[in-house]
This record gives structure tokens, sequence and C-alpha cells, in this order.
């Protein structure tokens, strides 16, 4: 789902909890819907992805969310990241 969609839900009201969660270097969002967990994507289809977790959370509030659960199980901040 893609950033225009995920400020209507949450403007709607359909989003009650993000989570931001670390998977190797990075972190991608995830959004609970009445309908189940969505993935944050760029317009291009693709996991949208953030180096840091400030800037993850600065994503998140520039949804209109003021709070987020941090994942940080699968966190590796030295990991290479393999050529797509």
């Amino acid at each position: 789902m893609d950033e225009k969609m995920l400020k209507m839900m949450v403007a709607a009201g359909a989003i009650k909890k993000i989570s931001i969660i670390a998977n190797g270097a990075r972190f991608h969002i995830e959004a609970n819907t009445p309908n189940g967990p969505v993935t944050a994507e760029t317009k291009k289809g693709k996991i949208k992805t953030w180096v840091t977790l400030d800037a993850a959370a600065k994503w998140v509030r520039s949804l209109g969310v003021g709070s987020a659960h941090v994942s940080l199980a699968h966190w590796h901040p030295g990991q290479r990241e393999f050529p797509v």
C-alpha cells in the first residue's frame, strides 16, 4: 500500500496500529488494517525501506500517527545488503 492510501486510511481511522520492523540493516513499515496487515510500498510496488530508525519514525509521523511499535528482533546494523 502506498503512502497516499495509508494517509487516507489513517485519516479515516481504519489504521489503529503501525509497526516499524527491522530486517537486516533496514526498516520497513507494517500497518494493521481491518482486513489484516499491509506493508508500506513505493509507487512502483516495492517494499518501502529506510536505513535508520529515525527516518522510518519520521515517515510514520508524517502519516499522522503518533505512536508505533518497534520490532528489533531481526536488526543487524552492520549487515551488508545484497545487490538487487
